[in-house]
C-alpha cells in the first residue's frame, strides 16, 4: 500500500487461500471500508522469496507484494510475518484484533508501519515494510556485541517514544528484543513488532509451549509468563522488556543467556531474580534501569518516565569516563520510608480539590499512624508538598505528598475490592484495585483475567484486605480450590502464612508448619476469595490454639512431644528415686535394730519384761536393758 495512492484506491474484492497446499479453499469478501482503512492484502499479490528469520510465534519471509490498478504498477519488498497455525475457530477473532489494531496504527511515528494482513496455506501473515537490518545485527557485527553507551541512548529514546504512542492508543507490545528493533536507511531506530503477542492473547495456540509464555523467555517480565495467575499484563510488562534490550545494548550479552525456559522461569518467576546492571551508568539511567525489574510491575517506571531519563543522560558530558552534570549518584528506591517507588508515586499526580488519606503501608492491612483519616487538597507547592484541609482543625497541614493517596467515591489504588454481581468469566470476584479516575472509572487485578479489568466503580465493593504474614485456611465450603492446597491426613487442609500479595490479589501461601521435602513445593498459590484469615484470638478452645500453634514451624509437634516424652522420665526418675531412698531408709532401721538385738543376746543383757497386756516389750526395751536395776538381772 502506497501513501501516494491509497486515498484514491477504490474497494476491492479479495480472495483468501486456507489450509495446506494440498487442499486450497478460495474464499471471497468484499471489504467494508476503502483501501486506506481496509487491512486485507489478497494472498496472489505476495511472492514469497525466502525466510530471513525466525521467532516464537512463527517465521519471517522477504517477499514481493504488487498492485496493480489502471493508474499504476508497482511491486514493493515487503516482511511477511507468517504466524504459527492457529485453529480455525479461532482464526476469525485474531484477525477481527488485528483489524482494529491496523487503524490505530495508522500515523504512529518510530513504529514499522503495516501493509496488512493475508492468509496463506492457512496460516495468518502479517505484511510490513522491509527494513535491511535491525540493531540487533549491528550488535552481532561488532566486538564484544557492544554499543557505545550515546548510541544505545539515541536509540533508546527514538524505540521508546513508538511504544510510548502505542501505550497510550491501548497497544502493549510484549516482544520487546533488539532484533526488533528496526534500523532505516538513516540509521534511525523503529519499533518493527506490532504487538503480535497481545493479538493472540487468551486465543488457544497449537503447542504448549507457546501457550505457556507471551514473548521472547529472556525478555519476559514475571507477569508475563502466566499472566491469568501472575498477571496481569500491563504497559509496565513491556518497562522490563526494553529495560531488557537496554542492558543488552550496553553490555553485549544477552539477558539470561545459556539457559532453558524452564530455567530462565525458576530465575525471573520463582527466584525473582534480576538481570544485572552494569556499573558507571549514568545516575538517571541507572535508577530508571533498576525500577524496570522491580517484580511488582505496579512499581515500575512507564515509557514517558524512560523517556526522560534517557534524554536527561544523553545530554550529559562525557569525559574520561565520568558523566558528569547529572547531580546525586543516590539511587531513590523508596520514598519517605514508606515502600513505595517514586515511578508509583507518579503515576497519579494529587490536584487541588481531590480527596486525599493518608497512604498506608504496602505490607500492612491497616492504616497506621492516620494523620489525615481524611481531608481535601487546597494548596500545591514546588517542593512536592501539599496543603490540606482536614475536618475539624481550622488551618490546614502541611503533608509531602507521598505520603497521601486519593480517595475518589470512597476507593483509593491498592485496596482490596469484590464485584457485587457473579461473573460469567469465571474470574476470581476479589481482587486489587490498580486505579481509579476522578469519574469513577476503575483498573482491577483479578485472577483469571489477563489484562487489567475496566468497569465503573459502582460495580464493586470493599472486601477483606490481607497482608504478608497472616495465616490462613481455606473455607469450610471450599472442597474444590482454584488452586492445589495440602491436605493432612483425612479432609483437614493445612493452616499457611501469606509470603507475597501478586498485583491481582493471588495470595502465595507458604505451610511453615508441613515438613517439606526437596521435590516437593515450599509454596501455593490461593485464591483470596476461597480463603478466612486465623489467629489465636478467632481459634476457640485449647485444640484449636494448638492446632494453629503448629502451623508455625513443623517442628511444634515433634517438640511438644519430645517435651512430653522428656518430662515423663524425668518424672518417672524423680518417684523413682524417692521411692528407692525410702525403701533404703525402712532397710537401714531394720539392719540397725537387727544388729542391736543380736548384740544383747550375746552379752545376756536382754531381760524379757512383763506388761500389763501381756506381750513381750523386747523390741522396746532392748535399748536400754543395762539401765535396768540390778534386782532384774540374772545372777
Amino acid at each position: 500500500m502506497s501513501n501516494n495512492n491509497s486515498n484514491s484506491a477504490a474497494a476491492f474484492e479479495f480472495e483468501l487461500f486456507e489450509g495446506d497446499p494440498e487442499n486450497l479453499k478460495t474464499v471471497v469478501a468484499t471489504p467494508n471500508h476503502q483501501i486506506n482503512s481496509n487491512p486485507w492484502i489478497d494472498s496472489s499479490a505476495l511472492k514469497l522469496k525466502h525466510r530471513i528469520g525466525r521467532g516464537p510465534f512463527g517465521d519471517v519471509w522477504l517477499a514481493t507484494h504488487h498492485r496493480s490498478t489502471a493508474e499504476y504498477d508497482e511491486h514493493h519488498e515487503v516482511a511477511v510475518k507468517m504466524l504459527h497455525p492457529v485453529k480455525e475457530d479461532h482464526m476469525q477473532e485474531v484477525v477481527d484484533r488485528f483489524e482494529k489494531l491496523f487503524s490505530t496504527y495508522q500515523g504512529i511515528q518510530n513504529v514499522c508501519r503495516l501493509h496488512g494482513i493475508s492468509i496463506i496455506n492457512g496460516k495468518i501473515c502479517i505484511v510490513m515494510k522491509f527494513y535491511e537490518g535491525s540493531i540487533g545485527d549491528r550488535m552481532a557485527r561488532l566486538k564484544g556485541g557492544k554499543l557505545p553507551l550515546p548510541v544505545v541512548l539515541r536509540y533508546g529514546i527514538e524505540v521508546a517514544q513508538g511504544i510510548r504512542e502505542l501505550h497510550l492508543n491501548e497497544i502493549l507490545v510484549l516482544n520487546l528484543k533488539p532484533c526488533n528493533f528496526l534500523l532505516n536507511e538513516n540509521d534511525q531506530g523503529f519499533l518493527g513488532d506490532m504487538g503480535i503477542p497481545s493479538l493472540l492473547l487468551g486465543i488457544p495456540l497449537p503447542t504448549p509451549d507457546m501457550a505457556l509464555r507471551l514473548g521472547t523467555p529472556n525478555y519476559m517480565a514475571p507477569e508475563q509468563w502466566e499472566p491469568d495467575t501472575r498477571g496481569p499484563i500491563s504497559f509496565e510488562t513491556d518497562s522490563w522488556g526494553f529495560g531488557c534490550c537496554i542492558v543488552e545494548m550496553i553490555t553485549g550479552i544477552q539477558p539470561w543467556c545459556g539457559r532453558s525456559v524452564e530455567e530462565i522461569f525458576q530465575s525471573v518467576v520463582i527466584k525473582q531474580e534480576k538481570p544485572h546492571l552494569p556499573s558507571g551508568l549514568p545516575p538517571a539511567l541507572e535508577n530508571v534501569l533498576r525500577g524496570c525489574f522491580d517484580y511488582d510491575f505496579r512499581k515500575r517506571p512507564l515509557m514517558v518516565n524512560m523517556l526522560e531519563a534517557f534524554k536527561s543522560s544523553l545530554n550529559a558530558v562525557y569525559d574520561d569516563g565520568s558523566w558528569i552534570g547529572l547531580g546525586n549518584r543516590a539511587l531513590v528506591d523508596k520514598v519517605a520510608g514508606i515502600g513505595y517507588t517514586e515511578w508509583l508515586l507518579l503515576k497519579d499526580q494529587l490536584q487541588i480539590g481531590d480527596t486525599v488519606r493518608s497512604r498506608k503501608s504496602p505490607s500492612s492491612c491497616k492504616v497506621e499512624n492516620m494523620n489525615v483519616p481524611e481531608g481535601t487538597v487546597v494548596g500545591l507547592e514546588t517542593d512536592g508538598f501539599l496543603l490540606v484541609r482536614v475536618h475539624g482543625i481550622h488551618d490546614p497541614i502541611r503533608f509531602h505528598s507521598s505520603t497521601l493517596e486519593r480517595v475518589t467515591l470512597g476507593l483509593a489504588a491498592g485496596d482490596w475490592v469484590r464485584v457485587k454481581k457473579a461473573n460469567k468469566k469465571k474470574h476470581s470476584p476479589v481482587g486489587i484495585l490498580h486505579s481509579i479516575q476522578r469519574d469513577g472509572t476503575v483498573a482491577v487485578g483479578f485472577i483469571g483475567v489477563e489484562t487489567l479489568w475496566k468497569g465503573n466503580s459502582s460495580e464493586l465493593q470493599m472486601a477483606e484486605s490481607y497482608c504478608v504474614g497472616q495465616f490462613v485456611k481455606l473455607k469450610r465450603h471450599i472442597l474444590s480450590p482454584r488452586f492445589e492446597w495440602p491436605q493432612k491426613r483425612g479432609d483437614e487442609f493445612f493452616t499457611g502464612r501469606i509470603s507475597q500479595i501478586l498485583p491481582n490479589g493471588c495470595l502465595v501461601v507458604k505451610f511453615p508448619g508441613r515438613f517439606v521435602f526437596k521435590e516437593e513445593s515450599k509454596s501455593y498459590l490461593a485464591d483470596p476469595a476461597e480463603v478466612e484469615s486465623v489467629s489465636f484470638e478467632t481459634c476457640i478452645g485449647v485444640a484449636k490454639k494448638y492446632q494453629h500453634l503448629e502451623a508455625f514451624h513443623w517442628a511444634v509437634r515433634p517438640l511438644i512431644i519430645s517435651l512430653g516424652l522428656f518430662t515423663a522420665m524425668r518424672f518417672g526418675m524423680f518417684v523413682g528415686k524417692k521411692v528407692g531412698k525410702s525403701k533404703r531408709k525402712v532397710d537401714q532401721k531394720v539392719g540397725r535394730s537387727k544388729r542391736k538385738v543380736d548384740q544383747n543376746h550375746q552379752n545376756h543383757q536382754t531381760v524379757p519384761v512383763e506388761v500389763s497386756d501381756g506381750k513381750n516389750q523386747d523390741s522396746q526395751t532392748g535399748g536400754n536393758a543395762g539401765w535396768l536395776p540390778n534386782l532384774f538381772r540374772e545372777g
